[in-house]
């Protein structure tokens, strides 16, 4: 039987600001009580994007609140935190960042089934206002496709 994913958090804002073009997994660097706060589902990660410097990636605005049973030794929750990827990854995220309106966003956050704490990032190009709308209206027909067939399913 494979295990599923525990979803911690996720950018919903995301997709409707960005065009989500390739994903990635990254490890994520924490703390002890930071892992603690996660396992009773504290996350928020609004406006959060990630950066490379110096060959390492950095993942901003992830806010993760104090772990409630800590001490005084619990981090700072809006502190940088540190990605791990490969080399490879690191180079291909660096290059579509240079890239002009491109940028590198965090979609999601989830206990991976070995109990690891993963990110999936993404590079992402934003979206123009009537690129919005347009993603609106698909949903929204769809939407009335699917309600239409369920009355129609009922009918039967």
């Amino acid at each position: 039987m494979k295990q599923e994913e525990k979803t911690i958090a996720k950018n919903r804002r995301a997709f409707h600001e960005y065009e989500v073009l390739d994903r990635y997994e990254a490890g994520i660097e924490l703390t002890g009580t930071e892992v603690r706060s996660l396992r009773e589902n504290n996350c928020q990660m609004t406006d959060s994007f990630i950066l490379i410097r110096n060959g390492e990636a950095w993942a901003y605005n992830i806010h993760i609140p104090p772990f409630g049973h800590g001490n005084i030794n619990n981090p700072d929750p809006d502190r940088k935190r540190r990605l791990l990827l490969h080399k490879r990854q690191l180079r291909e995220l660096d290059a579509a960042m240079r890239e002009k309106g491109m940028a590198v966003i965090a979609l999601k956050m989830y206990f991976s089934p070995q109990s690891l704490v993963k990110l999936e990032i993404a590079i992402a190009r934003g979206k123009k206002l009537y690129d919005k709308r347009e993603s609106m209206a698909k949903r929204d027909t769809q939407r009335d496709i699917e309600r239409s067939l369920k009355e129609r399913g009922r009918q039967a």
